[in-house]
């Protein structure tokens, strides 16, 4: 599924709801977009590991969680749990 995620393919959760924008994948993870990161994360980027892809559908990537539950599992570049 890595080979199907392209850069600048909208992240949605199971739900349907926007989580994020695709930079590129890093490290087996996608990276999203600095754009998509909110108040005190502003201005860097967080990750999501491959493990919660559900799918890709045209130029979306849902996740396998709801919008509101996947940003808790985005990642800073090292790998820790960005704290909200």
């Amino acid at each position: 599924m890595h080979d199907k995620v392209r850069e600048n393919m909208e992240v949605i959760g199971a739900d349907g709801v926007h989580v994020g924008t695709v930079d590129r994948i890093e490290a087996g993870r996608i990276k999203l977009k600095k754009s998509d990161a909110h108040g005190r994360h502003e201005g860097h980027h967080h990750f999501i590991e491959f493990g919660f892809v559900a799918g890709v559908e045209g130029d979306k990537v849902r996740l396998s969680a709801n919008a509101d539950v996947a940003v808790t599992l985005e990642e800073e570049v090292s790998g820790k749990p960005v704290k909200l």
